[in-house]
Order: structure tokens, then sequence, then C-alpha cells
């Protein structure tokens, strides 16, 4: 296989990751919201909840793809990580989820099951390419990456300035870590008796 050859797999690959993302991670977890929020399943509910907390990682990854910030491969990396770890650490939410029963019930731990899959495969494939974190200059193979965002960019931020995108990208990173590092010391501290809700 010609460097040629394996550009374009990876392409390939990567379009599909994406493809995967919105469906798995976007579109299928904004319907069990808002599922959850009509029956009022408590339970559910906080437990979205908390995974849209976590899983906006994945949005500011992307925009930090679009201003080529190399740090944008280890964001992407660590998103992979703590979107499985967050739906599953919840005891109480998953015993309660289960014990609701019923269809709602069933489609979110089928689809936990997927994202918990696809997430750690992702996870294994990015590990591959967090090399690309430490680049000033992307070579071409790390830039494949940067294809799908700057799609989304082209769809819908075609006006703005890229460096614009980049600043969103870097205060959302902040905003992330500020508040990970605020909930880190509230459950340490015991705050959550059961789960958090602010």
């Amino acid at each position: 296989m010609t460097l040629s050859d394996a550009q374009d797999w990876l392409s390939q690959v990567v379009w599909l990751d994406y493809k995967l993302a919105v469906a798995l991670s976007v579109i299928a977890p904004l319907l069990l919201l808002g599922w959850a929020a009509v029956v009022r399943l408590q339970p559910l509910l906080a437990l979205m909840i908390i995974y849209w907390r976590v899983s906006s990682l994945l949005a500011v990854t992307v925009y930090l793809m679009i201003a080529e910030f190399p740090v944008s491969f280890m964001t992407g990396t660590a998103a992979r990580a703590l979107i499985p770890a967050c739906l599953w650490f919840w005891d109480d939410l998953s015993q309660g989820i289960l014990l609701a029963g019923g269809s709602l019930s069933r489609i979110f731990r089928w689809w936990r099951w997927l994202v918990t899959g696809y997430m750690g495969a992702g996870f294994l494939l990015s590990l591959g390419f967090l090399p690309c974190a430490f680049q000033q200059r992307l070579d071409a193979t790390c830039r494949i990456w940067l294809e799908p965002p700057l799609m989304f960019r082209q769809i819908f931020h075609p006006t703005i300035p890229v460096e614009n995108l980049g600043l969103v990208g870097i205060l959302g990173l902040l905003a992330y870590v500020l508040y990970s590092l605020y909930f880190g010391w509230r459950l340490r501290r015991g705050d959550f008796d059961k789960y958090p809700e602010g």
C-alpha cells in the first residue's frame, strides 16, 4: 500500500468516524434527552444532562481543529475516554433507569453499549495520532483529521474568521477545564448524595 492509498483509507475512516459521532453522540442523545423529559424519567434525564456536559468537549475539539490547534488531538482523545466513563459512573442513576423498565430504558441501555464500543474504538485509533498534538505544523496525515471540522465551518460559519472560531475553542476549553476542576472538588467533598443536579 502506497502512502497515498493509506491516506485515502484514513480519510474514509475519519469521515465515517464523524458520521457515527453525529448519529451516536449528538442525534441519539438529543432524542433520549427529549424522551426522558417528556416521560419525566428523572434518573435518565439527570444522566443525559451529565452526558451533555461531558461530551461538550467534542464540540470544543471541533472548533480547535477548525483553527488547526494541535491540542485538539489531545482533547478529542480525552473526550472519547470521558464520555463512556460518565455514562457508567453513576450507579444510582443506572439502577433507577433499569428499575423503570419500558422501551426508553431498554433503548438507553442499547445506546450506552453502542457509544461505549464506538468511543473505545475511537480512543484506540486516536492514540495513534497523539503525536500530532506536538507538531508545530501538522503534517499531511494529521491534517486529514481536520477535513470534517473544516467542512463544518463551511456549512455553519462560512463568514466567520478562523481566528474567531479558534478563540471560541480556546475559551470553551478553558471553561471546560475550570468546570471540571470545580466538579471534581465538589465530588471529592461529597456534595452529591446521589448525583449532581448542578
